[in-house]
């Protein structure tokens, strides 16, 4: 039995993640996100964006987002060759 999940991932590679929260959060908070971009945007919300080497990691990065005590809108894993990708370098 074949997994065609994962198929187009580099499994040594970081996954870039857009991470998604309603309210605005300042740039300081970049380190505490290990140096993740963080984009505010127009509609209130919060894009935290970049490289994330495994799901351990991911799963540490959402219980941050949940000790802000602001709501997690969405995560959503981001392909390099896709339009909206940002210029993050894993």
């Amino acid at each position: 039995m074949s997994n065609n999940r994962n198929q187009q991932a580099d499994p040594g590679q970081p996954v870039i993640y857009e991470i998604r929260i309603k309210g605005h959060l300042d740039q300081q908070w970049s380190d505490w996100f290990e140096g993740l971009l963080i984009t505010l945007e127009d509609n209130g919300d919060t894009l935290i964006t970049g490289p994330v080497v495994d799901q351990a990691a991911l799963h540490g990065l959402l219980k941050k987002v949940r000790d802000l005590g602001m709501p997690l809108l969405s995560v959503i894993p981001i392909g390099p060759d896709q339009p909206d990708a940002p210029n993050v370098k894993p």
